[in-house]
């Protein structure tokens, strides 16, 4: 089951469906077993949420260094490191700096994606399910949705709905939205969403809201998750031991493509020769150790936000560390968002 355009849609037709994903980690028997923490590991979970990886990774004896920029997450995470005997650090970061905070890991576990934790809070505006304001700040600090929306130009709206949502209404909905804001600027989730349906409208065949595409487009420029993952994969390069183990679930194809153009690159090695510069010779720094796995039907019917899950993992070889070069994954340049520097 290949992710798909708009397939994590913020778990909104998850629950249209009767599921429940709160708290539920997703792919978890898939997840350890391809990290396979043992008593002694030092292991990252980058995206540490609700701490549902982080539970079963100390249950296997290992330690855990878990990371998240939002605070709340890492609030709600104290008891479990207060319990854990010193076998749990919390650090509050984007996961693209984990190296900045374990020197050799032998593991990193990193879920891609809106939290089901800062979904079920309307005030932090990530979901149309409920009123709240129009946020979507994991870190809760920097640019807002309400920023985005009330102050870019339409064209810069277009391609951010169009390529981070693949909306195909890209350019009506902009231009709708700019249209909008001259009378009134967009400060609530519903007030955007109500004004995308009635603009769009909606098909009775249509199985989710017609704004879903746009919020996810905001929610992934807003914090910058493509560039993050993007940088957090070179991080990992650098922090994984040999024989150290990388294993990404991601939601929606944009993400699965990020990692999978990541680990084919660093498992491609080109051999120096006398038709080859030397300068351009390369080793492999990861071997690839699963191509896809995907949750079953039991996991799916208790999860629905599994639905378009993927889970991709490589293991560290002994070659050092490439520098990131970012032209891999063909991420265009949006409005807003600097092109990250090589390390």
């Amino acid at each position: 089951m290949t992710a798909g355009p708009g397939d994590d849609l913020h778990a909104e037709d998850g629950h249209a469906l009767g599921g429940s994903p709160r708290h539920i980690p997703v792919l978890l028997g898939e997840v350890i077993k391809a990290l396979a923490p043992v008593e002694g590991d030092i292991i990252i979970d980058g995206t540490f949420g609700a701490g549902g990886y982080t539970r079963a990774i100390l249950g296997s004896g290992a330690s855990v260094v878990a990371i998240d920029r939002d605070p709340d997450a890492i609030a709600a995470g104290r008891d479990l490191e207060a319990q854990s005997a010193g076998r749990l650090r919390l650090v509050q970061a984007p996961f693209s700096t984990l190296d900045d905070h374990v020197e050799s890991a032998d593991g990193i576990v990193l879920d891609i994606g809106v939290s089901s934790m800062q979904i079920d809070q309307a005030g932090r505006g990530f979901s149309f399910r409920a009123d709240g304001p129009l946020d979507m700040r994991m870190a809760q600090a920097g640019l807002s949705a309400a920023d985005v929306v009330n102050s870019f130009k339409p064209g810069d709206l277009a391609r951010i709905f169009g390529f981070l949502g693949e909306e195909r209404h890209a350019g009506r909905i902009a231009r709708m939205i700019e249209a909008r804001r001259e009378k009134r600027p967009f400060e609530r989730t519903l007030e955007l969403a109500d004004a995308i349906e009635t603009h769009v409208g909606r098909a009775p065949k249509d199985k989710i809201h017609p704004a879903t595409r746009v919020f996810q487009a905001l929610r992934i420029f807003v914090n910058d998750e493509l560039g993050e993952l993007a940088k957090a994969l070179f991080a990992a390069e650098r922090a994984l031991k040999p024989g150290g183990r990388l294993v990404v679930v991601t939601f929606h194809s944009l993400e699965d493509r990020i990692v999978k153009r990541f680990i084919a690159d660093r498992a491609d090695a080109v051999t120096g020769s006398r038709h080859l510069p030397e300068a351009q010779a390369r080793t492999a720094t990861f071997r690839k150790a699963g191509g896809g796995v995907t949750p079953g039907d039991a996991e799916i019917a208790a999860n629905p936000r599994a639905r378009s899950a993927r889970l991709r993992a490589a293991v560290r070889t002994e070659a050092p560390a490439r520098t990131g070069d970012f032209s891999i994954f063909g991420l265009p340049k949006l409005p807003g968002i600097n092109q990250p520097e090589e390390r």
